[in-house]
């Protein structure tokens, strides 16, 4: 009997269901992914801000594009099986058709999920002031045109609004509504200061909540219990373990240029064999022998 694969945006809608909420941890590249995946997450997230910093030394003003982005994820996909939830800022373009070719594009590529937003194209952090919106119907647009382009109806359109911080909370609770009505299967809503503003979204859309953890933002750095109790399906960590790493790696760059050694660093870094044990390096090494060894039979 043929058992049918599931999908990355099944798997991702089956772990939303199953771990509440369902911790996604951001993953700024493949070997984060593996590392994640052996720690236990059963999802993980790219960053439209850990793809400008991380790949291309940018803030994140809108500069990157898709080809940046899908660089990313296919590196991501190619060699972690977790669903891969994808920031895709506002489309990357102002028309159905841009939006229609990044939604096929994701699912091409192994995605299982992506957030579209509702700022302008020049967009900025969405924790960050002087951010400026489309009107209401131009984000349902957007949505509608990233519905009926997925090629994988189980792939994930997640609508994020920024309206809380300029709009209050009755106008963006109005524009998540109209968001699930135009077809987003999820909501989150960005910059949110307290649990029951939470709640108060989750009770309007009736559909899974994401709540973004990330630190020195305007969210609280909640714990998965208060999530829970405000009924958040989701905590998004976007960049912790990157903004951890950047220090440890500004800290090891410091120690060398001053000391002239980085014999202090030894104590705080991963080691050659439990870098080889994430990557199975063992394994394929031993692949690699026995297909010299044909070859020299």
């Amino acid at each position: 009997m043929t058992t049918l694969r599931q999908t990355a945006g099944q798997k991702f809608r089956k772990a939303v269901s199953e771990e509440k909420p369902l911790q996604v941890i951001g993953t700024i590249c493949a070997y984060h992914a593996v590392m994640a995946k052996r720690v236990g997450y059963r999802a993980i997230y790219l960053s439209g801000a850990g793809v400008a910093a991380g790949s291309l030394g940018m803030p994140d003003l809108g500069i990157s594009n898709l080809d940046d982005v899908l660089t990313d994820i296919r590196r991501i996909t190619d060699v972690c099986d977790l669903p891969l939830l994808v920031d895709v800022d506002t489309g990357f373009g102002a028309s159905a058709f841009n939006i229609a070719r990044t939604v096929r594009s994701l699912v091409k590529f192994g995605a299982a999920a992506m957030h579209i937003e509702d700022q302008v194209g020049a967009k900025r952090c969405g924790h960050r002031p002087g951010k400026e919106l489309v009107a209401k119907d131009e984000m349902c647009d957007r949505i509608k045109a990233a519905v009926d382009a997925r090629t994988d109806p189980s792939f994930v359109i997640m609508a994020r609004t920024d309206a809380l911080a300029s709009e209050g909370l009755e106008s963006s609770i109005k524009r998540s509504i109209a968001y699930v009505e135009a077809g987003a299967d999820m909501i989150f809503p960005e910059a949110v200061t307290d649990l029951p503003t939470y709640r108060k979204f989750a009770a309007a859309v009736k559909l899974p909540i994401l709540a973004n953890i990330t630190e020195f933002g305007k969210t609280p750095l909640f714990t998965l219990e208060e999530l829970r109790s405000a009924d958040v399906a989701i905590a998004l960590y976007p960049l912790t373990a990157f903004r951890a790493m950047n220090k440890a790696a500004l800290k090891a760059f410091e120690a060398v240029r001053r000391q002239g050694s980085q014999k202090t660093l030894i104590p705080e870094m991963q080691t050659r064999e439990e870098l080889y044990e994430f990557l199975n390096y063992h394994a394929y090494e031993k692949k690699l022998d026995e297909l010299f060894a044909r070859e020299r039979n």
